[in-house]
Formats: C-alpha cells, structure tokens, sequence
C-alpha cells in the first residue's frame, strides 16, 4: 500500500511512514508495569500524539492492558470554571474510547439522571469496573489553566493511591512543558513552581528529536516502498539542517518526494534535500509559522535578541529559558551552551523578524546585478551603501527586536539582493560578539561579518577581523566586509557617519570594513 511523510496531525500507520513509538521511548512499558504516573514534554509537531497514541494501541492490543490517549484540549475555554471544563473534557474522553476500544474496555455510560461526572470519579468507575487494569494518556494537558489545571491535577492525586483496582494503574500527562511549569495564572504568566499538586510523577521524559539513525530508518521506509534512494549525503545533509527535528525531517522528504522528484527512478541527492529546504523557508508552513510567532513574546525576546546578536545572556530567568527550550526554538550545545535547534531554524528566524523591512523594499531596483544578470560585488556594495545612508535609521523603527534592528534591516537588504536568485546562510552564537553572512548568487560567494560597538568598548576592528580570517578561511575566500554597526551615543546622523575603508586582516585578505 503507498505511504507517504507526514506534516499534520499524528501519524496513521497505514498512510505514513512512522517509528514505532517503543524505539523512541523504550523505558515507558517498565514504568507502567510499575504502575507509576509520569510526564512527556517535548515541543510541538516532535511526535508525542503519534507515540503516546501507538503506544497506547499496542499495549491494548497485547491483551494486558486497557490503554487510550486522550485530550484535555477542549476544557482550555474554561480555566476559571472547572466544572464547564470537566464536562467538556469527558464528553470527548467518551468519544475517543468509543472510537479506539471494544465494548468491553469502554467505560460506563453515565445515566444522564445522575449529577454530572466529575474526573476523578469518572476514572473511578472505570478502572473499576474494566476487565484490564486502565492506562490513560493525557495529550494537551498543559493547555489547561487557572483553577481548571489545578482541579484536573488534584483529582488525579486524589485517586493515586486507589490504582489500579479503582483508578488507572499509570497516567501520562502529555504537553509541550513539565510540570512544574505549567501555568495557571490569569494569561498564563505564572508557573506553578512546584511538582504539587501533581506530585506523584516519577518521572518526566522529553521525547527527543530523531537520531541520524533514525532518519535513516524513515527514509528508508521510503526507498524499500517505493524504489527511490536516498543517497548517504543527503540523508546526512537534511539530518544536519533540520538536526532531527521531527516535523523538519517529514516535510523535506515530502516536499521532494511529492513534489520536487515524483519519479521514484531519480535518486534523492544533497542537491534536491537543499532545494525542498529552500522552498519550505519561502514558504514557511503552518509548523514555521507558529514559531515565528512566538518570537515577538517577552520572554522569547529576551532569549533570541542576544543570540541573534552574539552577546551574552545577562539576567535572564531560567524559566525564559526553559520556554525557549522547551518551545524547540532552541537547544544545548555540546558545551551546554544554549544555540538556535537547528540550521533552518537559523535561518528564518531573522528572515520573519526582518519580514516588515523587507516588504518596504520592494521599490528598491537591483543595481548590483550586470547585462548578463551575474551580481557584481562592487555595484552591491555601492547600493548597500546608498541604501544604508537613505534608509537604514527609519528602517530600524520597523524591527521588533531593536537591539539588534541594524542587523536585521542589513538581512531584509540582502534578502531583496537573493530573492529568486540566490541564497543567505548565517552563524551565530551566545557570547561570540558577532554575525556571520553568506551570500551566495551564482559562482559569487561573499563572506561578511556584523559586529557592534558600544559605548565604554573599544572599536572592534582589530577584534573583527581576526573573527574574518576565520570565517572565510573556512569558505575559502580571499576577500569580504566587516561591517561595523556604531551605537553609541551621541553620534551623528547614521546617513553622515557611513563610510567604507580598506583593511588587510592578520592572515593577508583585503577587506572592506564598512562603518555606520
């Protein structure tokens, strides 16, 4: 039967091409056996629904289990009144047994003379009187609040000690955070701080990201079903640029399966997995999207501002911190260090906060490009220059993040430069003081380097192009700009202080340093 990637909703396993979920999480039947309650968090479109709802289908179907995933989603519209929630929450609690149980494993019908069910004694007469002890799996948990929350948490501690002969024997809570975290203040600003009220968890799992192996093992799916390869290279090049990220490994290899390469005789090559990476960037899908959204909140500012812009994170609380990790924007270094998740991530999140300034330079005409339509580096750097001086001070009151708006106003010029035609790459990290570009357009390759100086710091110069040599030494370049963006105070306008000069950087390369 044909299969295909898939980019919405959980997977099903006779469509899609899936990993079962006891590879991903294989300690989860040894912590249900020991009737334990737990907690799996991971950020969103990683996989959880489709583990959580496998598993569940195959610990039913084992005969020893009476197992079900269902959803706490509908009571979010009520997190002040918990009744409203409960009743919205079992009435689609009762639906997806229906669904996924035989009549025997189903749980009671509630005769509707009866005061209305409340959770926990829906849990009770259920694990009562069901022939196999009960497993239940919460999804969306966390998108409950206020008193809601803490009503739903205390009901299910109220009922732990009862298990499995009248409550379930193991509960999952399923989100996108831990508990501790969840929140329950009016708009969701607070956290609970604590395990309580749900402090019988044993544990809390994050479902990780695919390993190279396991991206190997989906694609795989794909060659043994259809015939069309996967070439070493380029299931290494889409696990470095989407490093595992569930989502991001489904929708390169459909867009290429579906779209870019339909003939299954054409083998899939480094080549096609940077052109469907291209496209999702342009287009930047729903899973895109939301995250992009996330960036203009406070609290993934604070995270994301100083990364874009190589500086330190001061005083930041861990709970920011934790969001942005758990939210997937961003992940460990091997060091411990916190980075961007993965290099598609790097590269739209300027993009998206840049994407006001770069719809108001559509006027702007392409005067970098010579007759035969080949870029001119020269002509690019006289009409960055003119560009700078015109518009780049109005142009920084358009960026939401405007610590770094210099930064962000140089990429929305750049990104008019590749439209179409070409391509940006950057690198960035905590505490490197810099950005770094790569702007590619046909056989031109340019290397430049973005650093600040602030008032009571020395001119980064000396310090710039050191940083360089580095960088173009690894794309074998000769050449490149230094651009230096000067926000100190009291300077003149940014229109009268542009100026370009001539540097030769410790290793012997010629440089244009451009200041303003």
């Amino acid at each position: 039967m044909k299969k295909w990637f898939n980019t919405a909703g959980p997977c099903q396993a006779d469509i899609h091409y899936m990993l079962p979920a006891s590879d991903r999480l294989p300690e989860l039947v040894d912590l249900i056996d020991q009737r334990n309650y737990f907690v799996i968090h991971a950020p969103r479109q990683t996989g959880k629904t489709t583990a959580m709802m496998s598993l569940a289908q195959s610990l039913t179907a084992s005969g020893r289990y009476n197992a079900v995933m269902v959803s706490a989603e509908v009571g979010s519209a009520f997190p002040d009144e918990p009744e409203k929630a409960e009743q919205a929450i079992l009435s689609a609690w009762r639906d997806a047994a229906d669904f996924w149980l035989t009549d025997e494993l189903k749980p009671p019908i509630h005769n509707p003379n009866q005061p209305p069910q409340r959770i926990g004694n829906f849990l009770k007469v259920w694990s009562e009187l069901s022939p196999r002890p009960l497993v239940i799996f919460i999804d969306e948990i966390d998108s409950l609040q206020n008193q809601t929350l803490i009503t739903v948490l205390r009901q299910l501690r109220d009922g732990f000690p009862r298990r499995p002969q009248g409550f379930p024997q193991s509960v999952a809570l399923v989100g996108m955070r831990d508990v501790r975290d969840y929140k329950y203040a009016s708009g969701g600003g607070e956290r609970l701080n604590t395990s309580s009220p749900f402090n019988i968890k044993v544990r809390s799992f994050t479902l990780s990201n695919f390993s190279l192996a396991e991206v190997r093992n989906l694609y795989q799916q794909h060659t043994e079903t259809t015939g069309q390869i996967f070439t070493p290279e380029s299931i290494d090049l889409a696990f470095h640029l989407t490093q595992g990220q569930p989502w991001l490994v489904n929708a390169i290899a459909k867009e290429i399966t579906e779209y870019i390469a339909k003939d299954p005789h054409i083998p899939i090559t480094p080549e096609l997995v940077n052109q469907a990476k291209e496209i999702l960037i342009q287009r930047q899908d729903t899973h895109l999207d939301s995250l992009a959204e996330r960036l203009r909140e406070d609290r993934v500012r604070v995270i994301m501002q100083p990364i874009l812009s190589g500086q330190e994170l001061v005083n930041t609380p861990e709970d920011d911190l934790r969001y942005v990790l758990d939210l997937g924007l961003c992940n460990r270094d091997s060091r411990g260090g916190i980075q961007i998740a993965n290099p598609i991530y790097r590269e739209i999140i300027p993009k998206v906060l840049a994407a006001i300034t770069i719809a108001s330079l559509t006027s702007i005409s392409p005067t970098w490009l010579d007759t035969n339509g080949k870029l001119n580096a020269q002509a690019l750097l006289d009409s960055f220059i003119d560009f700078w001086r015109q518009h780049g001070e109005p142009l920084f009151k358009s960026t939401p993040y405007p610590e770094i708006a210099p930064h962000l106003v140089l990429m929305a010029f750049l990104h008019r430069v590749v439209n179409g035609g070409g391509s940006l790459e950057r690198e960035y990290a905590v505490g490197s003081g810099r950005m770094d570009i790569c702007l590619r357009y046909g056989k031109v390759t340019l290397g430049m380097e973005l650093k600040v100086w602030r008032d009571r710091k020395p001119d980064p110069l000396n310090e710039g192009l050191k940083q360089l040599d580095k960088y173009l030494s690894g794309l074998n370049l000769d050449t490149g700009w230094l651009v230096i963006f000067d926000r100190r105070e009291g300077l003149p306008p940014l229109s009268d202080r542009t100026i370009t000069e001539s540097a030769i950087s410790p290793a012997g390369r010629d440089i244009t340093v451009i200041r303003g």
